[in-house]
């Protein structure tokens, strides 16, 4: 039995009654509610958020460019190789793709918090409010920044200018949700 994860332990009213103590009224079915919450919205985090902070992220390394990027001393680049001349366009259309997709279901994050926050009270602490408001800063920056921009370097490649500050966004955008994480982990200002 080494190394076993520690299990909560879970009682029915009846098992509670058994051994000497009674839970309060509505204490199993807001626990449920509870957990399956928050393991909807961390989970949506991961999958969402962490999915399209990677598409982001990835997106300036892949998309064309009008002019070739040199690749060292005058060698041409080769395939796969990581250097800045390996572009591929369909893996820059996927990455955007993706930035989309998921960038609409990750609202399924923030009311998937806000919703457990209701539940456990915690909507006046000042760590949720920060959150929500870097939360928001985060979605604006996908939507009206880095999706937008995203689609222009698709359609229209220039000599690399635009990437970078594309990067410089993901970056940014990538950083917000770092601090949202660290917040909602360390909870500074929360209620006992």
């Amino acid at each position: 039995m080494a190394g076993a994860a520690l299990e909560r332990p879970t009682f029915s009213q009846s098992e509670a009654s058994v051994l000497g103590f009674r839970l309060p009224e509505g204490y199993l079915r807001e626990k449920s509610v509870e957990d399956v919450l928050l393991s909807l919205h961390v989970l949506a985090g991961i999958v969402f958020v962490g999915g399209s902070a990677v598409a982001a992220s990835l997106f300036p390394r892949y998309a064309p460019v009008a002019v070739a990027v040199p690749s060292g001393a005058g060698a041409p680049p080769v395939a796969g190789t990581g250097e800045p001349g390996d572009r591929n366009r369909a893996v820059a259309v996927v990455l955007h793709r993706i930035t989309r997709v998921y960038g609409i279901f990750g609202v399924v994050v923030p009311v998937a918090g806000i919703a457990l926050g209701v539940v456990q009270g915690r909507m006046g602490e000042i760590w949720i409010n920060i959150a929500m408001v870097l939360t928001v800063a985060a979605g604006a920056l996908l939507a009206m920044v880095i999706y937008p921009r995203q689609g222009e370097a698709l359609s229209d490649p220039d000599d690399g200018r635009r990437l970078r500050s594309l990067s410089m966004f993901a970056g940014i955008y990538n950083l917000l949700w770092a601090v949202v994480v660290v917040l909602m982990i360390v909870r500074p200002g929360a209620y006992p």
